[in-house]
């Protein structure tokens, strides 16, 4: 009996040692491929909406995004579901993008009660370095299907150069 108990401890042990190395990798991978896109919300809750006395809101999540680069432009992509154009804005200031705006919780039904809340809400900033310098002038913005796309025309001569060290 107590051989048995020992069997099904070591199992456990082992199992366990399974979910958390699994759930550590999960960390790792966020960390590293996602962990600029962790955005943090503030909440400003107005008088007499739903936000006014929820404290269990989070205040992170991720606004997950992809910088390409063609012959001549860049091209920026923010995933952004749930939120409403007119409450964003995109500034592009040398080589860098900055998108902020604000993310307002809406009650879909009246009288029910919310068990879980993983989405985030309230005023939020995101800022992307971008690869080369840009004409801002002639960027263009859009949003589809819960996605920003950015399109930047890349600046005459903005390829680099070479320098040679002495």
């Amino acid at each position: 009996m107590l051989e048995s108990l020992k069997e099904a401890g070591r199992h456990l042990e082992r199992g366990l040692g399974r979910a958390w190395e699994s759930l550590s990798e999960g960390w790792r991978e966020l960390l590293s491929r996602s962990g600029n896109a962790l955005t943090r919300f503030e909440h400003r809750p107005e008088k007499g909406t739903l936000q006014e006395g929820v404290m269990d809101l989070p205040r992170w999540s991720l606004l997950a995004s992809e910088i390409e680069e063609t012959g001549d432009e860049v091209v920026v992509r923010i995933e952004a579901p749930g939120l409403q154009k007119a409450d964003c804005q995109v500034v592009i200031e040398d080589n860098l993008l900055r998108m902020s705006g604000e993310k307002r919780m809406e009650r879909v039904t009246d009288g029910s009660t919310y068990h879980m809340m993983e989405r985030a809400y309230g005023a939020f900033h995101r800022t992307l370095t971008l690869p080369r310098s840009v004409d801002a002038d002639r960027a263009v913005a859009s949003y589809d299907n819960g996605v920003f796309t950015v399109r930047m025309p890349k600046k005459a001569g903005s390829s680099g150069r070479t320098v040679t060290i002495s």
